[in-house]
């Protein structure tokens, strides 16, 4: 482990150390980058595809083990929240010890936290096997972005790796959606999970065989004070929301989590101007326009899960869809978002700059989004539906590109790698508090209305009831994101993107 990983040094470099009379040297090194490009590939669409995959075999899964409507999001909430809040730690551990050494680790424990939710025979052991998925894709994730970073320094070699790192990013959420209806509807729930022991094992071989030892030459301290304080604050803070649901907003074991939490992310903020190494250094967030884009990214992170956990449930339970069915109808979403993207890329964000841009996305999703609180037992997936769901792609679509691009610019070399990790914490630990804080006030909402009404409908009408009540919370969500951009960004285009910033958008 002493010497310097041939993936942790400049192009250039490598090409010194091999004779120019070598018969196919460089040609083997360019396949060589290649296949490392492929390796992290397989192992990002794996991370990627169980943010969603697992979303649309819930309900199968809540039927199965019988657990309740107000413990359904932590399946969700344990993957997300363990994943958000250790991927700066995760990031710096691939600085100390190597990041071939920490990317394998990460798969291998990935692939065994999965086989351990799928063979669940309870709530308690799905729990804790998402909770430790999310555990060691924080540590599978940023490595992999820094052994894309650093093999990759030809600049036309570079764009093109991570146009294709980008793409699979980008569309993994859709085919998780689709994969896990096929997996529920013709297997069973369980291999939603079981299926990353496939990835797992090619992303394995693989590593051990084309990645290369060596942690870089100079190694980063580790922060210990700082990631204690901000895993457990954040942990705090998305258990005190979820903890509303069976207790109230009054109890000690609501707001008294949600005071903790908040007390130790303002003691980490504290301490991340006094350690020598933060974990997350502030001049990363105090930018005007960075800080902009992580609000934004936090926000539409907990509002887009309005959608994805709800609407599951509407079309399978009140609709009577099938899994697949249910992932096809989400494919729209996904390319009505694909599709803004591309229009922000190529034009709209170098002629206006964001601040017009992400406002008018994120109210455009929040009208889409409210739009969707009109559905009942009656409404067919063409007319009342699809229109909605259109509306809320394309409305992301102009936000979240905008807002990574944003966030990553300007961004010195030492910080490229926080600055990209930190996106990736806002959107998993602001999805973390949108699930449990939606889950929350849905389920509180649907016994009230049982409270109140009687008759055979009554329950399909709660649920109903307790899925508007969501949608209306992640609109507001939506728009209050869209009011803060419009203050928070400047005015103007912006700066042309450096290579590192370029390489951190398309994480």
């Amino acid at each position: 482990m002493s010497s310097q990983s041939a993936a942790d040094v400049p192009v250039d470099r490598l090409k010194k150390s091999v004779p120019d009379n070598a018969p196919g040297a460089p040609a083997e090194k360019a396949n060589h980058r290649w296949w490392v490009l492929a390796v992290i590939a397989v192992a990002q669409l794996m991370v990627v595809l169980d943010a969603t995959v697992v979303n649309i075999a819930l309900p199968s899964a809540q039927k199965a083990l019988g657990f309740s409507d107000g413990d359904r999001q932590w399946i969700i909430t344990a993957y997300s929240l363990a994943f958000g809040s250790l991927l700066l730690f995760g990031g710096r551990l691939a600085d100390l010890i190597g990041r071939k050494i920490v990317f394998l680790v990460g798969v291998v424990g990935f692939a065994a936290a999965s086989a351990l939710a799928g063979a669940a025979q309870n709530f308690e052991v799905l729990v804790s096997g998402r909770a430790l998925q999310g555990l060691f894709g924080a540590l599978l994730a940023p490595a992999a972005l820094s052994l894309l970073n650093t093999t990759f320094t030809d600049a036309k070699e570079r764009a093109k790796a991570f146009g294709i790192y980008g793409a699979i990013a980008g569309a993994g959420g859709g085919v998780g959606l689709l994969l896990g209806g096929v997996l529920t509807e013709h297997l069973s729930w369980r291999w939603t999970l079981y299926v990353n022991l496939i990835f797992a094992v090619i992303a394995f071989i693989g590593g051990m065989t084309v990645l290369r030892k060596g942690a870089p030459a100079h190694r980063a301290k580790l922060d210990l004070p700082g990631t204690l304080l901000v895993t457990v604050g954040l942990f705090c803070v998305v258990y005190g929301f979820s903890n509303a649901d069976k207790h109230h907003w009054g109890s000690p074991m609501t707001w008294g989590f949600l005071l903790v939490g908040v007390v130790l992310v303002a003691a980490f903020s504290w301490w991340q101007t006094r350690a020598r190494h933060p974990l997350l250094p502030l001049r990363v967030l105090l930018d005007r326009n960075r800080g902009a884009s992580f609000t934004v990214l936090a926000l539409s992170g907990a509002g887009m899960f309005g959608v994805f956990l709800f609407l599951t449930y509407y079309l399978q339970q009140s609709l009577g869809y099938t899994p697949v069915k249910t992932g096809l109808g989400f494919l729209p979403m996904i390319g009505a978002l694909m599709v803004a993207a591309q229009l922000v890329t190529n034009s709209l964000l170098p002629k206006f700059g964001p601040r017009p841009i992400v406002p008018l996305g994120m109210i455009v999703a929040a009208a889409g989004m409210a739009w969707l609180t009109v559905l009942d037992l009656n409404s067919t997936y063409a007319a009342n539906v699809l229109p909605p769901l259109l509306v809320i792609g394309f409305g992301l679509g102009l936000v979240m590109p905008t807002a990574m691009s944003v966030a990553t610019e300007r961004i010195g070399e030492s910080d490229a790698g926080v600055a990209s990790a930190a996106v990736n914490t806002m959107q998993q630990v602001g999805g973390s508090i949108g699930t449990a804080l939606l889950n929350t006030l849905a389920a509180s909402a649907a016994t009230s209305y049982l409270a109140d009404h009687t008759g055979k409908l009554a329950p399909a009408q709660a649920a109903l009831h307790s899925y508007s009540t969501a949608y209306w919370w992640s609109a507001a969500l939506l728009a209050v994101g869209g009011v803060l951009a419009l203050f928070m960004y400047r005015g103007g285009r912006p700066a042309p993107l450096d290579e590192n910033a370029v390489a951190a958008v398309h994480m």
